[in-house]
């Protein structure tokens, strides 16, 4: 076993346990993944420019409105893996019976959502 693994974020160690084989659109056509990745990569380098704006002693206002292009950009990924979430997996449980799942792990997120 390995001690240092990183846990994996899209198998059993999800908050509510989904442990199916996970059918992304992605598997078939890696757009929509390209697509999850580009966007998190915007968001690395974002972030990387508001450390700098830190480093740097820019003026508070400018880094608060770049922290706050962050955020938005950070809420539009979720949004697009929530879309993908609905249209794959949500689909999935419900179809194989597992729809009270599917409900809690959409409650679960939407109770997140609202901490914001």
């Amino acid at each position: 076993m390995e001690k240092n693994k990183p846990k994996s974020l899209l198998t059993g160690d999800t908050p509510m346990e989904y442990t199916g084989h996970m059918k992304h659109e992605h598997h078939g056509n890696s757009a929509h993944k390209q697509k999850a990745i580009r966007r998190l990569r915007i968001i690395a380098g974002q972030i990387k420019g508001v450390e700098k704006m830190v480093e740097e002693d820019k003026y508070c206002i400018d880094i608060i409105n770049q922290s706050l292009a962050v955020k938005q950009a950070l809420s539009s990924f979720e949004d697009f893996i929530l879309k993908n979430h609905l249209s794959t997996h949500a689909i999935e449980q419900m179809k194989s019976g597992q729809s009270n799942k599917a409900v809690e792990e959409i409650l679960s997120i939407y109770r997140l959502s609202k901490k914001k």
